[in-house]
């Protein structure tokens, strides 16, 4: 079953900052929603354990993430591939930053996946929903990240 999720969202922090936590495997995997562990294998490359639900469906998934097509501070292109109890994915995704003002930046996303297995099953309709869900949380989460780095340095 194939996806395409894509958006734009206002993050309150400044271009590198962004830019940093995009490419910060601890900021990623408090983001993440389901992500219990990033680790880095190579430049670029990590290794992801994840837990999700999905409607009634849940399970853990294994997978890898790899950044490429990277130019500092303005975008980047993201593969990621794994499986688990609830099935295979695959998929890759875009990112671009840019900035509003000093302290205010637009993040841009556009990417497309596939998804087979076990979670396929639960049909497009769902799964759709369940990404734009999941995306939001994952916004929400780096939003309350970026306002508690403005508040230590407060």
């Amino acid at each position: 079953m194939k996806m395409e999720l894509n958006g734009s969202e206002h993050i309150a922090a400044s271009r590198r900052q962004l830019w940093d936590g995009l490419n910060d495997p601890a900021v990623l995997t408090m983001c993440i929603p389901g992500c219990k562990a990033m680790v880095q294998t190579a430049p670029d490359s990590y290794d992801v354990a994840m837990q999700l639900k999905v409607a009634a469906v849940g399970g853990g998934f294994d997978g890898k993430v790899a950044l490429s097509d990277k130019i500092e501070l303005e975008r980047c292109r993201i593969a990621v591939s794994g499986a688990g109890t609830l099935g295979t994915g695959s998929g890759t995704a875009e990112f671009v930053i840019t900035e509003i003002d000093a302290e205010n930046c637009q993040l841009d996303y556009a990417g497309t996946g596939e998804i087979g297995g076990l979670v396929a099953g639960v049909g497009q309709r769902i799964l759709g929903s369940v990404a734009k869900h999941l995306t939001k949380q994952f916004f929400t989460a780096l939003r309350k990240h970026f306002a508690e780095l403005e508040k230590a340095e407060v």
